[in-house]
């Protein structure tokens, strides 16, 4: 196989993920009829993940402490990847969810490296301080993940299992509920 068409099939979850979510977004509002689409709640636009199957990629970026982490690092975890900015209210609506969910599964295995897209290193620690978080928070001022993920949407979520295969993404927020439906199984494998 060719360098090109390599990168075509490497592709294809990336853009079934696409359709998929703009066929569901159209549905939704259909189906919200004389509801604004500012009177949505989030809970209506939760989707089910999109499946993937393929090795986790290479991500190396610093921590709040300067110290340089990659994905590799958590293998033998489950780990969500959660790209996001402090200007995002989806992404910040996110965050206590994700805390919750942290919180009841670290010691099982979970981790979440969230991934803060190109913000002021002063915002973002404010922020993590505001919201009492304590799973890992990566700088990426060059916007590295979004490139790697091939991805520019925020927030954008993905779960590697404990071998270091990339098993699902979300485009767009997510739950509690959505974690416990779909994540904690990967924890009890």
């Amino acid at each position: 196989m060719t360098k090109i068409e390599n990168n075509k099939t490497n592709l294809l979850p990336f853009i079934l993920v696409g359709v998929g979510l703009m066929v569901f977004i159209g549905i939704a509002i259909y189906v919200q009829g004389a509801k604004g689409i500012d009177q949505i709640t989030l809970e209506e636009f939760l989707l089910p993940p999109i499946e993937v199957d393929q090795p986790a990629p290479e991500l190396t970026l610093f921590d709040l402490d300067g110290n340089q982490v990659s994905l590799s690092d958590f293998v033998g975890q489950v780990v969500l990847v959660n790209n996001w900015a402090t200007w995002c209210p989806p992404c910040r609506q996110e965050m206590p969810e994700f805390k919750a969910y942290y919180e009841k599964y670290r010691d099982e295995g979970f981790q979440i490296v969230a991934v803060e897209a190109g913000q002021p290193e002063a915002e973002v620690r404010s922020f993590v301080k505001e919201q009492g978080l304590e799973f890992v928070i990566l700088l990426d001022p060059g916007n590295k993940s979004l490139i790697t993920f091939q991805n520019s949407t925020l927030p954008n979520s993905w779960v590697i299992d404990r071998k270091g295969h990339l098993r699902m993404a979300w485009l767009g927020a997510i739950n509690l509920q959505t974690l416990e439906k779909y994540v904690t199984p990967l924890l009890e494998e």
